[in-house]
């Protein structure tokens, strides 16, 4: 029996719009989408996911390097529209509990007595995996995984990487901007340089891409490769699957030749 839906206005919903594909929206989540009064949309929404809805769009994506709203605005413009009696969306890319600010939001809007409901989304990081045929977890061997976020941001300096496990897999999320100093990191801590590595480019999208190279050869195989934001990055034993699933066709030449001389 699913729990009914409350489409009261004066409230906010923070849903996660999944990896991109509208396909791979949960139901409630098209639905709230469908009904809203405003959207907030985040940067890595794709417009297909929201396409010829009633509702207004407001873009308040961050993209580095560009001008945007700041988070205290963001939050300011929720609280702004659910007193005016808005149904208000704030649409995010992923999972909104996955490096997306969800306690941030939630605490403004509590703060102001604005109810809320947060709404589960696919985060990149399944998608990304299972886009090219790797688990995350595997019998034998990997029995655990990691997500971490891939940059700092504003002041903050990279995330400490795990110690090394031979049945951990690591999985970073926007990684590519700092992915030489990730993967360097990595090496000092004991990572094995041979270990598999997978970098998966707008998972789910039609623009999908992905490369696989050894760890250690992973930042001039993604570099070479010209691979776009966003990106998610696997590494660990698991990710050798993708050379027992996916055709070499489907992997950028320079990391194909890595992979066959080094992991095969």
């Amino acid at each position: 029996m699913t729990r009914e839906l409350d489409l009261r206005p004066e409230k906010v919903w923070i849903v996660g719009a999944g990896p991109g594909d509208p396909e791979l929206l949960t139901v409630r989540a098209a639905r709230l989408i469908a009904e809203a009064d405003d959207l907030l949309v985040d940067a890595l929404v794709p417009p297909a996911v929201y396409q010829g809805v009633k509702a207004r769009i407001l873009y308040v994506g961050k993209r580095s390097g560009r001008p945007h709203l700041s988070q205290r605005e963001i939050e300011d413009i929720l609280v702004r529209l659910a007193r005016e009696g808005r149904r208000v969306v704030r649409l995010k890319g992923g999972d909104p509990a996955v490096f997306a600010r969800l306690g941030e939001e939630v605490r403004a809007l509590e703060e102001a007595g604005v109810p809320w409901e947060a709404v589960p989304g696919v985060s990149s990081f399944l998608a990304a995996a299972q886009a090219v045929g790797i688990p995350l977890t595997d019998r034998g061997e990997a029995d655990r995984f990691v997500v971490l976020t891939g940059h700092g941001g504003e002041g903050r300096s990279l995330p400490s990487l795990p110690a090394f496990d031979a049945a951990t897999t690591v999985v970073l999320l926007m990684a590519i901007g700092n992915l030489g100093e990730l993967v360097a990191a990595a090496l000092d801590a004991g990572y094995p340089a041979e270990l598999p590595a997978v970098a998966v480019s707008q998972a789910s999208l039609p623009g999908e891409r992905r490369v696989a190279a050894p760890l250690e050869a992973l930042p001039r195989a993604v570099a070479s490769a010209r691979l776009e934001t966003p990106a998610t990055v696997l590494i660990g034993q698991v990710a050798k699957r993708l050379t027992q699933t996916k055709p070499h066709s489907e992997v950028v030449p320079f990391s194909v030749e890595l992979r066959s001389a080094t992991l095969s």
